[in-house]
């Protein structure tokens, strides 16, 4: 149904129709605006609160506990989640609100085309019309001048005293006015005329062609609400699979808690190794006391105390049995305070050996820090020498010495930690053993030990090929540093195998010399000190630096820890 020709003379109220459309599409789209606003404080509030209650810790510091590791997932989940409120809120602002908002302005400029030729087809319509209203009322007017002009020349030409000039004067303005008449006659048909053509093109032509773009603009504005209503839609509905997914990772989480589980560990979080304190001794005060058989006393002495220690029992000594069992006796009591030592010595054997271990994995990161910092300072000081206007390469000297310092340091340290450690264990003599009791109990990295017995988590080593044929950097040997690696009566099986990249003279002590494309046998890998021990077919063992061979490692043996 077409506009132009059912509502042709509804100017008015179609540009009153076609303003409440755009106003209306104006408030649909401060809805979408006001709707992802929703989203976007939601998605804020819910971030909020997963940062709220995320750990603050450190993971090492972190509770193991499934219910706790349960709900960091749900957290994780929840984060998700919130992603994807924002990723709808994103997709309203995008495909919706923006759409709305650059097609209002469209619509609302194509709506002011329309009208503006509306009005400008009823303002020469209006001027026609006035044109012709003009033609009218001058033919009008000149009409009655000529009846006035005719009633004068009748009235003067029956008048026998009117003389014959004003007669003559009188014929002739009747008849210049009955000319002025015909020509206004003329003119108003003429004008006439042209208004109804006019007329005919207004509501004929024109008014249809511009109604007809009015409804095209309106059943536009309604096929756009209908896409943004079917997009507003769309933007929730796409993110549902992957809320799901969220929802579903909460409920797996839900499912992990392990009661059992929680409960072993805290068994092994808080075990201190102690045994149970035994049973006190009866202490016979008296034994000194001389008694005959007739005095009709009964001994305290418990009967199976006598009969099973076969005489009198020696008096125990009470300082002595407070020492033994003043450290067993705080099990259902208060634990007594003991100062925090450096070899964690106050603490029972379980947990030192896990401070322990923990110190030891924690100097050994800061140890593999100072290494990467040392090749750097190294690597730097080569271009340096080799380009020499890129900076002075003694400029660099005192910094490395200080990282050395630092390195040794470190060592130190992490030997003196493993030795508390290996008290602990009751493993003084063999670090492989020490390894092999830290993997069990799941607190040692899976890491290598150097030479100097310390432990690393850099396993970039394991298959490590230089990208250059120049040898690289030595790194810094001591000439006494692996003097007690070869104490060992037993050797050490095979781990690997590697190939020389480059030839090494192996001059200080410890040290394996080797050619050039030569195959050795890898029986310890690096620690993160840049030294891997080899063995030679012959049965020679030494140190050779790691960047000099190409490593492979056996997949099943129990070195590649």
């Amino acid at each position: 149904m077409s506009w132009g020709t059912e509502l042709w003379d509804q100017f008015d109220n179609l540009d009153k129709h076609t303003q409440w459309g755009i106003d209306f599409l104006d408030r649909y789209a401060k809805f979408v605006k006001e709707r992802l606003d929703i989203e976007q404080n939601y998605a804020k509030q819910l971030r909020n609160l997963v940062k709220k209650y995320c750990p603050k810790r450190s993971k090492d510091e972190e509770p193991r506990f499934t219910s706790c590791l349960s709900f960091y997932s749900i957290l994780n989940e929840l984060n998700d989640y919130a992603g994807q409120r924002e990723v709808v809120a994103e997709e309203m602002a995008h495909k919706v609100y923006g759409e709305l908002m650059r097609y209002g302005q469209d619509l609302k400029g194509e709506r002011k085309h329309h009208l503006q030729e509306g009005r400008k087809a009823q303002q020469y319509l209006d001027q026609c019309w006035k044109q012709m209203d003009n033609s009218k009322k001058k033919f009008e007017r000149e009409c009655r001048e000529a009846e006035k002009s005719q009633s004068n020349y009748d009235r003067l030409d029956n008048d026998i005293n009117a003389t014959k000039s004003e007669v003559e004067k009188a014929k002739g303005q009747f008849y210049l006015r009955t000319h002025m008449a015909d020509e206004s006659k003329n003119e108003y048909a003429a004008q006439l005329q042209n208004f109804n053509a006019e007329q005919w093109k207004h509501f004929n032509n024109a008014i249809p062609h511009i109604f007809k773009n009015l409804q095209d603009m309106d059943q536009r504005r309604t096929v756009k609400l209908g896409e943004t209503y079917r997009s507003f839609a769309e933007a929730e509905r796409r993110v549902i699979p992957i809320i799901s997914k969220c929802l579903e990772g909460m409920v797996s989480a839900a499912k992990s808690v392990d009661d059992r589980k929680d409960s072993a560990i805290v068994v092994e979080s808080f075990k201190s190794g102690f045994d149970p304190p035994t049973d006190f001794p009866f202490e016979d005060y008296s034994q000194n006391l001389n008694r005959t058989s007739s005095d009709g006393t009964v001994s305290n002495t418990p009967k199976g105390e006598r009969e099973r220690d076969g005489g009198p029992t020696p008096r125990s000594d009470p300082k002595h049995l407070t020492s033994r069992t003043k450290n067993k006796l705080w099990l259902f009591g208060k634990k007594p305070k003991a100062p925090s030592l450096e070899d964690f010595s106050h603490l029972p054997p379980e947990q030192r050996r896990k401070r322990l271990l923990h110190r030891v994995d924690e100097l050994n990161k800061e140890l593999q820090k100072e290494m990467d910092q040392r090749d750097a300072l190294n690597k730097m000081k080569d271009v340096y020498e080799k380009n020499p206007q890129m900076g002075d390469p003694n400029s660099l000297q005192p910094k490395i010495s200080e990282t050395i310092c630092n390195m040794e340091k470190l060592r130190s340290e992490i030997h003196k930690n493993e030795t508390w450690l290996s008290e602990v264990e009751g493993k003084q003599s063999s670090r492989g053993d020490r390894r092999h009791s830290a993997d069990n109990h799941h607190h040692a990295p899976q890491g290598r030990e150097s030479p100097e017995g310390s432990y690393t988590d850099d396993t970039s080593q394991e298959h490590h090929t230089p990208r250059h044929r120049s040898a690289p950097a030595q790194p810094n040997a001591d000439p006494h540093e692996f003097d007690d690696e070869f104490d060992d009566d037993d050797p050490l099986p095979v781990i690997g195998h590697c190939k020389a990249l480059y030839s090494f003279d192996g001059q200080n002590e410890g040290t394996l010399a080797m050619a050039e494309d030569e195959v050795l046998y890898i029986i310890e890998e690096d620690k993160g000190d840049g030294w891997t021990r080899a063995r030679k077919q012959g049965g020679e063992e030494g140190y050779v630096p790691t960047s000099y061979v190409e490593i492979t490692m056996e997949k099943n043996s129990k070195g590649c820890s």
